[in-house]
């Protein structure tokens, strides 16, 4: 365990190394991931597995969560592990999946999940949003709303966000959020991670100011490559040229350990952010400033309300 002071937000303070390969104890806690069954999520949600804790693994397709309990098991034997059905793009739904738990307290919901819509033309939910947006987003903003009293319920209950480190340098588009005008897939898919992690520190100030115990964290998995990416039965064997990518990239297995810290350390903070050690492309975790458009406390208040207005929902207490 760490033992910190105060020290400067532009510098990591002087402590035992936070090891991935040796995560501290879970037991008797639960960890719910989004998009648990496939890619990042999934190696978080192994990683988590690993250290006692009950994961439960967000995702629409019973099958595919299926699927990737049988794949942690084969490195964690004694996993317990849980499907629970949520589609973040259908927000009327997520409530009704909410109340499916049978649990008491949930001690961190890991917001994971997202789509990008390489190349296709834009598509709307159900109830006419965005479906990038709808996904990454707003999907995140109501799950959170309706999870947040059992997150309350246990001793310091966690809200990790996972961002994205193109989301750092998107122009999000108050008048358009939802990409009416000059839709474009991969500029739509920052605008969102921006507006998660802009979520992120919002919620954490408003936790805050309400005397919570709920922390909301964010990471950013860096640059995480299928072909760095190490084999599971539920993820091909690398294929593809790994230099010199390797040297600047990971893969998704490491690209899970900034959420895992943040889901673990007991250091942690509300409102701070974890990324890889290198450039912010690979590399263990650490803890980076927050700068720019993510301490914009007026442009997240301003999403916040937006957000809310879309959803008919104001995530508080």
């Amino acid at each position: 365990m760490y033992i910190r002071s105060d020290f400067d937000f532009e510098r990591e303070p002087v402590m035992t190394p936070w090891n991935v390969h040796h995560l501290p104890r879970a037991d008797g806690k639960t960890f719910l991931v989004t998009g648990g069954n496939a890619g990042i999520g999934y190696f978080a949600a192994e990683q988590l597995a690993g250290t006692g804790a009950t994961v439960l693994l967000g995702s629409r397709d019973a099958a595919k969560a299926d699927a990737a309990m049988a794949s942690i098991r084969t490195r964690v034997p004694d996993a317990s592990l849980g499907h629970l059905r949520l589609d973040l793009s259908d927000l009327p739904s997520l409530k009704s999946s909410v109340d499916t738990l049978k649990i008491g307290r949930l001690d961190a919901v890991v917001c994971n999940a997202g789509v990008l819509l390489d190349d296709q033309p834009r598509r709307e939910t159900a109830d006419g949003h965005e479906l990038t947006f709808a996904t990454n987003h707003l999907g995140h903003f109501v799950l959170v709303h309706h999870l947040m009293p059992l997150l309350e319920a246990a001793d310091a209950g966690r809200v990790v966000t996972t961002g994205s480190f193109v989301g750092k340098s998107a122009e999000l588009d108050l008048d358009d959020l939802q990409s009416k005008r000059d839709y474009q897939p991969k500029r739509t898919y920052a605008r969102s991670k921006l507006a998660q992690m802009l979520f992120a520190f919002e919620l954490d100030r408003r936790l805050r100011a309400a005397g919570s115990t709920v922390l909301s964290v964010v990471d950013h998995p860096g640059g995480a490559l299928d072909s760095l990416t190490p084999p599971r039965p539920v993820h091909p064997a690398p294929n593809g040229r790994q230099f010199p990518a390797g040297l600047l990239l990971h893969g998704k297995e490491a690209g899970a350990w900034p959420a895992v810290r943040a889901v673990l350390d007991p250091a942690v903070r509300g409102g701070e952010m974890f990324g890889p050690r290198v450039f912010g492309l690979r590399g263990e975790p650490r803890r980076e400033p927050v700068r720019g458009k993510l301490a914009d406390t007026a442009l997240a208040a301003r999403l916040w309300a937006a957000s809310a207005g879309l959803t008919g929902v104001e995530v508080t207490r």
